[in-house]
């Protein structure tokens, strides 16, 4: 039952941010003169649809994966009235940018309302407001557990905020450590929060090794807290994210430019560390097996705040994802059309298609090689 509450809400966030993402296409779209022909919540096939007053088609769909805007005369060459092609280039950039606006202020929204009662710290120097924000670090919290293990047999879950452990406050990692070396070989009595409510229980600790804990990985969460400047705080946030999650793309793309390079060296040890490297990317990165996997688990364990957190993550991630110069996304469309209108060349229908189909089938060629690395890393 918890699994399939997690999927459900997994879908239900990516839907929803996917759709919102189209829904800003689709109002600046119309706005600009350009005609709606169909918004569609869900991909094809279709489900149900209405024919609504103002000529757009509203569709819902089976495939519970995101959404979809069409407009009349979507490519750029389209000179008929209403048609996306017909009007100025600033409008076509404004179109085309809404959907990666919408995210990153539905993100800026989300960590704003976060900033009110507890902002999760991600990162160390993440950003805080003088005078205003306070730091406030959560109990030491179970983050993983080992079957059959003293931590597994004395009925502690993923989850769990340690408060005393052996009749000792344990208010960081590095205190609670100190308590279950120094109590090596006894039984104790462990306080523990889960679900609000302070529990007891008592791990026996008899058969603990040296050097091991006792069966749990151990976390701490920080919170950042504010008052007045908590619209000021999301908007801060939401750009340092940004950066930070640009960084880890250009990182990304230069590691492996590096390591597929230096696979051609003559020198083995240089293959070999570039090997090395290109497994390490390949750990890394997780497509949509993988992307799922982390969605659906921490929805499904996840309270309010985490919920939340995860929400705003996702979606200025599809924000930044969207804006890089790569064919069949947003940014990729913006570039080609930007770059042929710089050379002064004609964009046709035929030529964008062409484009935009070498850019697609790249992207899910990608795709599919992280999806097969996904299924290879669960077995």
């Amino acid at each position: 039952m918890e699994l399939f509450v997690g999927v459900i809400t997994g879908l239900i966030i990516l839907v929803f941010l996917v759709t919102v993402h189209e829904l800003g296409h689709a109002i600046v779209a119309r706005r600009n003169g350009v005609v709606v022909e169909e918004f569609g919540v869900g991909l094809p096939p279709r489900v149900w649809a209405k024919k609504l007053k103002s000529g757009l088609l509203f569709s819902v769909n089976w495939l519970p994966l995101g959404g979809f805007v069409k407009l009349q005369g979507e490519h750029d060459s389209a000179k008929k009235k209403g048609d996306y092609g017909a009007v100025t280039f600033f409008k076509k950039t404004k179109i085309l940018l809404a959907g990666v606006a919408v995210n990153w202020l539905v993100a800026v929204l989300l960590l704003s309302v976060l900033a009110l009662s507890g902002l999760p710290k991600v990162i160390p120097d993440q950003v805080s407001i003088p005078g205003d924000t306070t730091t406030i670090s959560k109990p030491v919290e179970i983050v993983s557990i080992t079957k059959n293990n003293p931590a597994d047999r004395a009925g502690l879950k993923v989850g769990d905020g340690i408060v005393r452990f052996a009749n000792q406050e344990v208010p960081t990692v590095d205190s609670l450590l100190k308590v279950i070396k120094s109590s090596k070989g006894k039984t104790v009595a462990v306080v523990y929060v889960r679900d609000r409510s302070e529990r007891k229980t008592t791990v026996d600790l008899n058969n603990v090794r040296t050097g091991e804990v006792f069966g749990a990985g151990l976390g701490q969460r920080e919170m950042i807290k504010a008052t007045w400047s908590a619209p000021v705080l999301g908007i801060a946030t939401a750009t340092q994210y940004t950066w930070v999650t640009l960084q880890g793309v250009g990182n990304l793309i230069g590691s492996l430019t590096n390591g597929l390079v230096s696979q051609l060296s003559p020198d083995a040890s240089v293959r070999k560390q570039a090997a090395d490297e290109l497994q390490t990317i390949s750990d890394g990165v997780a497509g949509p097996i993988g992307i799922i996997g982390t969605i659906f688990p921490a929805a499904q364990h996840a309270g309010l705040t985490q919920l939340i957190f995860l929400t705003a993550i996702i979606s200025l991630s599809l924000a930044v994802m969207n804006i890089l110069p790569i064919p069949a996304l947003d940014g990729g469309r913006w570039f080609v059309m930007a770059l042929f209108r710089l050379f002064k060349k004609n964009l046709s229908q035929k030529r964008e298609e062409k484009i935009q189909m070498i850019g697609f089938t790249v992207l899910i060629g990608l795709v599919v090689l992280v999806t097969i690395a996904d299924v290879a890393k669960l077995f």
